[in-house]
């Protein structure tokens, strides 16, 4: 797996909220399963096995975002080449075939958000992998699930 660029703040986010799932949601549950576990014959208790399929599912999501982690660098957007798209900056693209307008934001790991004005996509999205390196004017065709989008670049709002 290629390693993904990620903010300062991004991180942050994501090892907080690993370190929330630890050390509140996991001895949480973990006090639930003893209350289950006093309870009598585990065979027959439900709430036993409800709590320990929580924790379970709990400790995968743990996993998951500690992998998110891992793959990724973080990297100072001021740094980043201006000019062109890349990670951090804001492009504004307008679709070739219907006219529509859109802004993307390209963010790491963790940061990625479709709703609002302007959509957080990560960098390893395939619209954000056709748009990277390319300047305002330019055209790119994204294959993307539901078919090739054609996107032209009408402006670049370079990361700070």
């Amino acid at each position: 797996m290629d390693r993904q660029p990620i903010s300062r703040e991004g991180f942050e986010k994501l090892r907080d909220e690993i370190r929330k799932l630890e050390t509140v949601d996991m001895p949480h549950i973990a006090e639930q399963i003893a209350k289950a576990r006093a309870e009598g014959d585990l065979s027959e208790n439900a709430e036993y096995h409800g709590q320990r399929e929580a924790q379970g599912l709990l400790q995968a999501k743990i996993n998951q975002l500690k992998g998110k982690l891992a793959s990724c660098y973080i990297v100072d957007k001021a740094t980043m080449p201006k000019g062109q798209v890349g990670f951090g900056s804001i492009v504004t693209v307008k679709n070739v075939d219907d006219g529509f307008e859109e802004k993307y934001e390209l963010v790491g790991p963790g940061e990625e958000n479709y709703d609002g004005d302007i959509m957080k996509i990560l960098t390893s999205s395939p619209i954000a992998q056709g748009l990277v390196g390319k300047k305002v004017g330019e055209s790119v065709e994204v294959v993307v699930p539901r078919g090739v989008e054609r996107l032209k670049i009408v402006e670049i709002v370079d990361p700070s």
